[in-house]
C-alpha cells in the first residue's frame, strides 16, 4: 500500500498565497507522476498540475502563471505553490500519485475569500 499525506491548505484572501505538500510513503516501486487535482462543490474533479518522472509538468489553463508544481524525488514529495489566489480556486485539493498504480490523498481544503 501507498499512503499520501497532504498538508498546507487553509483560508486565504484573494491575491494571497498557499503552498501544498504531498508526501508519498509505503510500497513505492517507481513514480511515473505526481500531481494535484481539485474539486469544487457541485463540480467534477479537475486537473490542476502534474509533474512527470522526467521532470516535465502540465498545468490547467486556469492556473498557468500563478501555480507552480515541484517535486523532491529524494523525499517522494510534491509541492504546489499557489500565488495570486482567486475565489474560484476554492476547492478540495487532492494529491494523486502513479507509483505505478494510482493512489489519491484524502484532500485538503483551500478557501479563498474575496
Amino acid at each position: 500500500q501507498v499512503q499520501l499525506v497532504e498538508s498546507g491548505g487553509g483560508l486565504v484572501q484573494a491575491g494571497g498565497s498557499l503552498r501544498l505538500s504531498c508526501a508519498a510513503s509505503g510500497r513505492i516501486f517507481s513514480i511515473r507522476s505526481m500531481g494535484w487535482y481539485r474539486q469544487a462543490p457541485g463540480k467534477q474533479r479537475e486537473l490542476v498540475a502534474t509533474v512527470m518522472n522526467g521532470g516535465s509538468s502540465n498545468y490547467a489553463d486556469s492556473v498557468k502563471g500563478r501555480f507552480t508544481i515541484s517535486r523532491d524525488s529524494a523525499k517522494n514529495t510534491v509541492y504546489l505553490q499557489m500565488n495570486n489566489l482567486k475565489p474560484e480556486d476554492t476547492a478540495v485539493y487532492y494529491c494523486r500519485a502513479e507509483v505505478p498504480f494510482v493512489y489519491w490523498g484524502q484532500g485538503t481544503q483551500v478557501t479563498v475569500s474575496s
